[in-house]
């Protein structure tokens, strides 16, 4: 995401996708991944600092994910919602 973020961003210009809502989407999107249980770094980080098995952990994180997806959804399908603003 790193690397493709950047990448993209002339194609969501050109696509006509505003600059802002790109970035917020992006940075949304990239938490989501992060913190995705069995596979985000940033949920093992989480787990290895508070001494928690990541199976544990991975039970209850549910909603937390439900709650960022379902954001990232709403963001990135209405573009008011990261654009009104911007002028």
């Amino acid at each position: 995401m790193v690397l493709f973020g950047p990448m993209l961003f002339p194609v969501a210009r050109a696509l006509g996708v505003h600059e802002v809502q790109y970035a917020i989407v992006a940075i949304l999107a990239m938490g989501f991944g992060l913190f995705s249980p069995s596979f985000g770094i940033g949920f093992h980080s989480a787990c290895a600092i508070g001494k928690v098995d990541p199976a544990d952990a991975s039970k209850v994180i549910w909603p937390h994910m439900a709650a960022l997806g379902a954001g990232l959804l709403i963001v990135a399908g209405v573009p008011w919602i990261s654009t009104v603003f911007v002028k």
